[in-house]
């Protein structure tokens, strides 16, 4: 199948495909015209990449979990641990950001308070905030 009856099937854009054909995620065959041909396992693969994709993985942890997918050796744990370390990670981003909600939230408080042109928020994006 070509490019476009592979985008298709796997919910991928074209250039989603080929980035991923670039970066060694994906290899399709080659019709004797040159052109991509694809295979169901390719749209299976494509699938599979783009639900780790989509559940925050990198292109690094979607490749290393298409490796663990294809080893039929693989160890349940090596899974596990990559998963718990986007876990950690996916926490700490959730701290950042109920920090930074916090601090959102305290500015548009001050300014809400204030009167005239004084701007606590523009004053703490200058960096002229000294309270």
């Amino acid at each position: 199948m070509n490019i476009g009856e592979a985008a298709r099937r796997s919910g991928l854009p074209p250039k989603t495909i080929r980035y991923y054909e670039d970066v060694g995620l994906i290899k399709p065959a080659r019709a004797n015209n040159g052109y991509r041909d694809y295979q169901e396992r390719d749209v299976h693969v494509l699938r599979f990449l783009q639900r780790s994709r989509s559940l925050g993985f990198s292109i690094a942890e979607a490749r290393k979990l298409l490796s663990l997918y294809d080893d039929e050796n693989r160890h349940r744990e090596d899974v596990y641990r990559l998963v718990k370390r986007r876990l950690a990670e996916i926490d700490q981003k959730i701290a950042e950001l109920h920090s930074l909600k916090r601090a959102l939230g305290a500015l548009t408080t001050a300014c809400a308070a204030g009167e005239g042109p004084d701007c606590p928020i523009l004053e703490e994006i200058a960096g002229e905030r000294f309270d």
